[in-house]
């Protein structure tokens, strides 16, 4: 049993704190009081209000912990890592901050601090998948599709933002890299749609976005992109919005104030995007991963479709990003993942028997990933 300080009581944080609580001590922390409240009173869990932003506040919320989890908005990320690895400890993060990690890897290395970043579904997931296989055979080609949806659409957005909303104007807004024929190429956000058939749902639409994130830099495969899947429709709602400068982060004059259009916008979107207290949401996403082993060309196809816990309340977003994010707490905890430094989830995966620990930590909790093999 460890003590384990979660940083963050949002959606994905307050379910990552009530799975850990199952077998450690968490203490779990925010500024956010009525957050704090909806946990208070569940056996494992001591809640601290601490305002992650401030000047000291990292420091006192980790102290004594054995690892840390950073669950904070994007935006704050960065900073709460690099207080996190200031003060000595190892941690999983699923902030998914702008910032590259890799900046604090002599921090973190110097501190003798692993840090594991990008730790849910995808950034997360995807890169275990891909560090595993790329340990076992010549990858050529590596896709991601991926994308958190409400289960029943509506109009006009055909979406709820099962994260958070503000990280998801980002994704929205973001340049995409990917690798074409072995060079990093740059594309606009939400370029290149196309319709593609996922199974159970049926015809979803996927455009790029920035979801490759470290693996541009650990993994030299030739092609590689990751694409976000919607229903068909939204996309073209939010490509208007992009090019009309909706999302414009360059302060304007209306009315004598001066705004940014992208805080407008979210102001507007953001209630609108809010899933409702027990709304059904889900998760689902396919990886492909080709190329030689064996002697042979080979395909790894690995598929999840995942939906809300009705009997826990826990949405499928909080399940499948923070389950993730535990059972590589638990590697640590356990001495399976020993590596010091900044540790992308690819990491992880090519280490022996973390990924088919982690695929098993999650089938426990009933998020399953189905595996078929071609060639």
């Amino acid at each position: 049993m460890g003590r384990i300080a979660v940083l963050g009581a949002g959606m994905v944080g307050s379910a990552i704190a009530k799975d850990l609580a199952r077998a450690h001590r968490v203490v779990l922390v925010d500024r956010d009081e009525e957050k704090l409240a909806a946990l208070a009173g569940i056996e494992g869990i001591e809640t601290r209000r601490e305002d992650l932003s401030r000047e000291g506040g990292v420091r006192r919320a980790v102290e004594g912990a054995d690892l840390a989890v950073g669950a904070v908005p994007g935006f704050l990320g960065f900073l709460v890592l690099r207080a996190v690895l200031e003060a000595g400890k190892d941690t999983v993060d699923i902030s998914f901050f702008p910032e590259d990690p890799f900046d604090l890897d002599d921090l973190a290395k110097k501190n003798n601090a692993a840090a594991v970043v990008d730790c849910g579904v995808a950034p997360g997931m995807s890169n275990i998948l891909l560090g595993h296989h790329k340990r076992e055979m010549r990858v050529d080609f590596f896709e991601c599709l991926v994308g958190g949806l409400p289960v029943r659409r509506s109009w006009p957005h055909q979406y709820k933002a099962p994260f958070s909303p503000i990280d998801v104007v980002e994704e929205y807004t973001r340049a995409v890299r990917m690798k074409e024929n072995g060079k990093i190429v740059v594309k606009p956000a939400l370029s290149e749609p196309e319709l593609v058939e996922i199974d159970p749902i049926g015809t979803l639409e996927a455009s790029n976005t920035d979801g490759l994130r470290t693996l541009l830099r650990t993994t030299a495969v030739p092609d590689m992109k990751e694409k976000t899947l919607r229903y068909p429709g939204h996309f073209e709602y939010m490509r208007v919005l992009l090019e009309s400068g909706f999302f414009g982060k360059e302060p304007i004059e209306v009315g004598g104030a001066w705004i940014r259009p992208i805080d407008f916008t979210a102001r507007l979107l953001f209630p609108l995007w809010r899933l409702a207290p027990g709304e059904a949401d889900l998760t689902v996403m396919r990886v492909r991963i080709r190329g030689e082993e064996g002697g042979k060309e080979k395909e790894h196809v690995y598929r999840l479709f995942d939906r809300l816990d009705e009997k826990t309340g826990v949405s499928s977003m909080a399940r499948t990003t923070g389950y993730a994010c535990t059972a590589v707490v638990n590697l640590l905890l356990d001495g399976r993942f020993t590596r010091k430094g900044i540790c992308p989830p690819e990491f992880v995966g090519a280490e022996p028997g973390c990924l088919s620990g982690i695929l098993d930590y999650l089938a426990a909790r009933g998020v399953r990933y189905e595996h078929e093999e071609i060639g």
